[in-house]
């Protein structure tokens, strides 16, 4: 009952954030109808680069996030039953949460490359 009522909650979280960067996203796609024809000649759709942007932001944070909350989740209640190798598992915690962080970090620089680059 417990875990079906934390995944609930969690989907529930996923779908209000995903919600929440979709309708950020929305203004940059409006644009008037003397606007448009100059974003297009400017080299592209800016609203579509926004929304492409925010969206990957959105979902590389999100899951980073989620990650790193289960992987400290695990980590504190494995000290707690092995008090003894806390220094191994929090060496191991940590190298996990770099890789995470830089699966993030590449989310991100990918993004800068859609906004400026393409």
């Amino acid at each position: 009952m417990r875990k079906l009522l934390r995944h609930r909650r969690l989907i529930c979280a996923l779908v209000l954030a995903l919600v929440t960067v979709l309708l950020l996203g929305l203004p940059a796609l409006a644009a008037s109808g003397e606007a448009a024809p100059a974003a297009a000649s400017a080299g592209g759709d800016l609203g579509a680069k926004a929304l492409a942007a925010g969206i990957a932001v959105g979902l590389a944070a999100a899951g980073g996030a989620i990650g790193m909350g289960i992987a400290t989740a695990k980590t504190t209640e494995s000290i707690s039953r092995q008090p003894e190798a806390d220094g191994k598992i929090r060496t191991a915690m940590m190298l996990g949460l770099v890789f995470i962080e830089t699966a993030i970090i590449y989310a991100l620089l990918v993004v800068i490359l859609i906004i400026f680059v393409l």
